[in-house]
């Protein structure tokens, strides 16, 4: 479970909300998995800088106290920009800070083959190759590239790859440790394949609806397996990991476990878990999606 971060918390929940502290500023958005009644009228809060406020099918931000365009929240050593954005989101997920913790342990300790080569080394072919899909702002590629991983990170959006490039300024990353794609990920994973490309690591975190290249309905629960079967194919023949992360309501870890060992067979090993943040409610914790990730060990 993620706990409270110095820089952000989850101070409160209810009718449809969440009640959050990013760094100096408290913004209230919707979250669909708060389906309980709160104890007090959140949009209340005496502290309350912003207010997502829903309307049809979207909604609109209603700024309550001046706030900066955008501002920095850190997560342990690494920074991240924020701002309010449209459809209610801020630029990053804080519940993938377990996530972070984990791709910095696996790349920080290194390929079992080549222990002590560095890392950082420009142009070392012995540096590891992490390929981040539907990667948004990049808070996993820079958790990768600040533990010294090559990361391509590729993104169809090119204001979410902008910004993944302002976080990795931010966090005062080597230029080169970091590849940016503007590409359907698909697309892009096929065209690999013909080169011959391989990686070290694979993190993909695809969105739960989407549009093919011809305008077709692409959801996540027909088009998972299938997708992970293709990406698989740009893995090293040892690789390091594969993390997938799923915010679908209704798809279970154990989807991903089983779709996982499917793909990588009986070797390593597969940990798949909900995704939760814990809150300031006294037994309160709130679910955020899932995870399953395989490692080599």
């Amino acid at each position: 479970m993620n706990r409270t971060n110095n820089d952000y918390s989850i101070i409160a929940t209810g009718d449809g909300y969440k009640l959050e502290r990013w760094g100096e500023v408290t913004l209230l958005r919707p979250d669909p998995q708060v389906i309980w009644t709160g104890k007090t009228d959140l949009a209340k809060y005496p502290r309350l800088d912003a207010h997502y406020v829903k309307e049809g099918g979207g909604g609109k931000w209603r700024i309550i106290n001046k706030i900066p365009e955008q501002w920095t929240v850190s997560f342990g050593n690494l920074k991240f920009w924020v701002k309010p954005m449209g459809f209610k989101h801020t630029g990053l997920f804080p519940e993938q800070a377990v996530n972070w913790e984990k791709i910095r342990k696996i790349v920080g300790a290194g390929v079992p083959d080549r222990p002590n080569v560095d890392r950082q080394a420009d142009g070392d072919q012995s540096q590891i190759k992490v390929l981040n899909l539907f990667a948004y702002t990049g808070g996993a590629t820079i958790a990768a590239a600040a533990v010294g991983a090559k990361v391509t990170h590729v993104d169809s959006a090119t204001n979410m790859v902008e910004r993944a490039k302002q976080n990795a300024t931010l966090n005062k990353l080597p230029p080169d440790s970091i590849r940016y794609i503007v590409d359907d990920c698909l697309k892009f994973v096929k065209r690999e394949q013909k080169r011959g490309k391989k990686y070290d690591a694979v993190i993909m975190d695809p969105p739960s609806y989407g549009r093919g290249p011809n305008g077709e309905l692409w959801k996540l629960e027909d088009n998972l397996f299938a997708l992970c079967t293709e990406v698989s194919k740009v893995l090293e023949d040892k690789p390091l990991f594969f993390l997938i992360n799923s915010y679908t309501t209704g798809l279970q870890p154990t989807v991903l476990s089983n779709i996982l060992r499917l793909i990588m067979g009986d070797r390593g090993k597969v940990e798949a878990y909900e995704l939760n943040m814990a809150t300031e409610e006294k037994r309160i914790v709130l679910p955020c999606g899932a995870s399953g990730i395989w490692t080599s060990e």
